[in-house]
Order: structure tokens, then C-alpha cells, then sequence
């Protein structure tokens, strides 16, 4: 059984960040940003368009690699690397 992607991300938005938790919209931001980063890294490494990915297609392979890919060739620092890869686990992934 295969889980789109899009409508989870949805849910974790709406439901999860922004009622259950009453998150701050700098946090939501945060959230967004990163997720966003990481879909588009996946779609474009499996030549595909964002709204047709799997939970599964992000694996952890695909997330070391984008972690990778922000800190050495777009220059990001290690502690931005690090925030980035701290807001996954909350995520629905």
C-alpha cells in the first residue's frame, strides 16, 4: 500500500502543527520551508513532480543526500543542516 505524500503534509499542517500543537507561524514556516526543500530534492532526483511522491519515495538515503546537497553545494552552515534535519522527525515521514 502506497501513502501520497501531499495529502499527509496537508494534514500535518492543518491538524497536527497548527491545532493539536498551537505552533507559532515562525515554526510553521520552518516546517514548510524545509519540507519544501526536501520534496523538491526527491521529485527532481526521481524525475517526477512533487504532488505524485510516495512517503515512501523519502527515504533515508534521499534526506542524508538533500541534507548533503543544502550544506556543500548550496553553502548552507552546519547548524542551519542541523535544524533542518531536527524538524523531520516531527514530521509525518
Amino acid at each position: 500500500m502506497t501513502f501520497r505524500l501531499a495529502p499527509t503534509l496537508q494534514a500535518f499542517f492543518t491538524d497536527r502543527l497548527v491545532r493539536q500543537r498551537q505552533a507559532r507561524p515562525h515554526t510553521v514556516a520552518a516546517y514548510r520551508d524545509t519540507l519544501r526543500l526536501l520534496v523538491r530534492f526527491v521529485a527532481e532526483r526521481l524525475g517526477t513532480e512533487p504532488s505524485t511522491l510516495n512517503i515512501g519515495d523519502l527515504g533515508a538515503a534521499f534526506i542524508s543526500a538533500s541534507l548533503d546537497h543544502r550544506q556543500h553545494d548550496r553553502g548552507n552552515s552546519i547548524p542551519t543542516r542541523n535544524a533542518r534535519l531536527a524538524a523531520l522527525p516531527l514530521c509525518p515521514l
